[in-house]
């Protein structure tokens, strides 16, 4: 079954082919038999009931800095797609949000993956919040005296933006340290977003496991350890990729999240783990598949297509 597969992303031409998780969906995708048109978010667009794209059809191949071939730049009529992919990164701002309110015109006839009415309701760091019991514990607040209290009680706490990525502005903030009241500063400065505060888990020194979910099911982890003398695990940031299984605990998070992921339409989900608590819920453009397909020796991308593909028929 050839479906037609538009994929809203970040610009192709500067992406690390062996890293990328859209390429590697691209790519299986092509393998399959599918056609593949590629566009950035600005090239979106609602036009009187309609909604829109200008961009490209798209052939992909796994030579880097010869990754991809464009067609002749085009507008297209997305409802006419079989499958459209959410797939650029956050920052989860008001432009992403908007991308989301465009293509839920068109779904589920033309289905867009993940469902984009609950990945703008469901961001990352507030999903976790209906799992309390498997989360450290979290604070979500802009009032500098309530995150003074949460750090008092907590004594070793990890501070960042509500809906940053990719481990920016992320804060270890131990009990000898002084600088809450300037990294407030700093943070309200630059938005008026609140910012989330976790217990700090001294398991992350072994590492930060990231969970692949398809369709609400458990594929396969690997373990990303934080560089000596960094806090943060994300490979962004020189974080290392590990081959790692999953635990019993893993499967019990797995098995208290699946189904809502699965109900909501979050084909692809990349959780975080560190030791025994949730941290995160990764539903807007997780990563991870191509390591794990390393790793694991198992054609995950294969797995997510199979899945759409079971919808779309």
């Amino acid at each position: 079954m050839a479906l037609k597969v538009a994929i809203q992303m970040d610009p192709i031409g500067p992406i690390n082919i062996n890293a990328d998780s859209t390429f590697r969906i691209a790519e299986e995708a092509q393998a399959r038999g599918h056609s593949l048109f590629y566009y950035t978010p600005d090239k979106l667009a609602y036009r009187e009931g309609g909604v829109y794209a200008r961009g490209w059809p798209l052939t992909v191949r796994r030579v880097q800095g010869d990754h991809f071939t464009l067609g002749e730049e085009t507008e297209v009529d997305l409802s006419t797609f079989d499958v459209v992919w959410l797939r650029q990164d956050p920052p989860f701002d008001m432009g992403y949000i908007t991308t989301t309110h465009v293509l839920e015109r068109i779904h589920p006839k033309t289905l867009v993956v993940n469902d984009p009415f609950w990945v703008r309701n469901y961001p990352e760091k507030l999903l976790v919040l209906n799992f309390p019991d498997l989360t450290p514990p979290t604070l979500i607040a802009r009032n500098l005296q309530t995150i003074r209290d949460f750090k008092h009680k907590h004594g070793d706490i990890i501070l960042k933006p509500l809906y940053g990525n990719g481990g920016a502005g992320v804060f270890r903030l131990d009990p000898n340290d002084r600088n809450l009241a300037s990294l407030h500063e700093l943070f309200t400065g630059i938005n008026r977003e609140p910012l989330i505060a976790q217990k700090y888990v001294p398991a992350v020194v072994k590492g930060d496991k990231r969970i692949i979910l398809v369709n609400g099911e458990p594929v396969g982890a690997i373990n990303r350890v934080p560089a000596e003398g960094e806090t943060r695990s994300n490979m962004h940031v020189g974080g290392r990729p590990e081959k790692v299984g999953l635990t019993e605990r893993d499967r019990e998070i797995c098995a208290a999240i699946g189904p809502v992921l699965r109900e909501k339409g979050q084909i692809f989900v990349g959780i975080d783990v560190i030791g025994e608590w949730l941290t995160e819920i990764n539903v807007t453009s997780p990563t991870g598949i191509q390591e794990l397909e390393r790793f694991d020796g198992v054609n995950i991308a294969e797995k997510i297509w199979q899945v759409i593909e079971a919808k779309r028929a």
